[in-house]
């Protein structure tokens, strides 16, 4: 599902919204999201699950056409972890 997807069904399901309504509104979610993470905050949405930043440390790698080693610097990636509802849905049997 894409994000003008999501929108769609929303709108959808509440029709008394406006489908722009709709988009400004998972526009404001997603980019506090977003800032929260920047800032280094995690985020919790109960049932559905958490994100947070985890940092890669600094390390040497290698180009693999080359053999030539090359120096990679720290990174700080998004990670995601389900929640317990979520889980159990996907895994219901």
């Amino acid at each position: 599902m894409i994000k003008s997807e999501l929108v769609q069904k929303i709108a959808e399901a509440n029709p008394h919204l406006y489908q722009r309504d709709v988009e400004t509104i998972v526009n404001a979610i997603l980019d506090e999201v977003t800032a929260a993470l920047a800032r280094g905050d995690r985020v919790e949405l109960r049932g559905f699950g958490a994100f947070s930043v985890k940092s890669r440390p600094a390390r040497v790698g290698r180009n693999p056409r080359t053999g030539e080693h090359v120096p990679v610097s720290e990174k700080f990636v998004p990670f995601f972890k389900t929640g317990k509802e979520m889980r159990d849905r996907l895994n219901d049997d």
